[in-house]
């Protein structure tokens, strides 16, 4: 479980990133943050594994607050919750394998992995993590040669890889055509679903929010502004999410502002 226990987050130019945060996120959830940019959504979910560091408040994880923890327990913290980035964070130069085996760094250490010296077991967790996401056939090709769709898939398998008990996305499917990106978010749920994983996603697009959520958490100004089931959100919920009208062809394509 994880949960803010009023948090803030002031970043040293004065701008406030999170503001009296309280929410508590369950075991298996899928869990969809929407918001304009700005909003909050990137810092809310890089809190979670200290990407970014929040100035005040508790932030539980598994009932143990994650502002107090350095060195040990943050490396510890940072293999327990998998991150999936809009620029797939891959290596281009090396294959397709080696990026998915990244995902084990933090179980089998940084020496080792520099070193390539996975167990077989690894490496076999790494091929079935690339057959979950229907790219195994790329194996060998360098992450360069992939398509934006097949990069963050195998971004998705090297995640799987790290066996994490949380999966945070940030905007992973901004960068992707519409196609791709319902299909990238069809293995994110469906591993969601598989795994048990609680799933955290920040999107800017609606009809994906309304269609992949469990829940909605819709962020302004680094404020929570509604939080619920997707059962009870409407056009009416998402206006009062971003501050203003949410047209018909927002719907369709998400209200998406820089």
């Amino acid at each position: 479980m994880i949960e803010f226990k009023d948090v803030n987050l002031v970043y040293p130019n004065g701008t406030q990133g999170l503001k009296n945060v309280n929410v508590k996120i369950n075991d298996g959830e899928f869990v969809v943050i929407v918001g304009l940019s700005g909003a909050g959504k990137s810092t809310f979910i890089r809190s979670i594994n200290r990407l970014v560091t929040p100035t005040s408040g508790s932030l539980l994880i598994d009932d143990e607050d994650i502002l107090k923890f350095h060195g040990k327990d943050l490396r510890k913290l940072r293999t327990k919750t998998g991150m999936i980035f809009q620029n797939y964070n891959l290596v281009k130069r090396s294959n397709v394998l080696k990026n998915v085996l990244a995902g084990r760094l933090g179980h089998t250490g940084t020496l080792r992995s520099i070193l390539n010296l996975y167990s077989k077991e690894d490496i076999s967790l790494a091929y079935r993590s690339l057959q979950r996401v229907n790219i195994d056939e790329k194996i060998y090709n360098r992450a360069d040669e992939l398509s934006g769709g097949q990069q963050q898939r195998v971004s998705i398998a090297r995640v799987l890889t790290q066996q994490p008990k949380y999966i945070l996305a940030d905007e992973p499917v901004a960068s992707l055509d519409p196609p791709t990106s319902h299909q990238v978010m069809t293995y994110l749920r469906k591993v969601n679903k598989e795994d048990n994983i609680t799933t955290i996603v920040n999107l800017h697009f609606i009809d994906m929010a309304m269609e992949y959520a469990d829940r909605i958490i819709g962020m302004r100004a680094g404020e929570v502004v509604f939080d619920g089931p997707v059962s009870e959100v409407s056009e009416r919920t998402f206006e009062e999410i971003y501050g203003r009208s949410i047209r018909e062809d927002d719907m369709r394509g998400g209200a998406n502002e820089s």
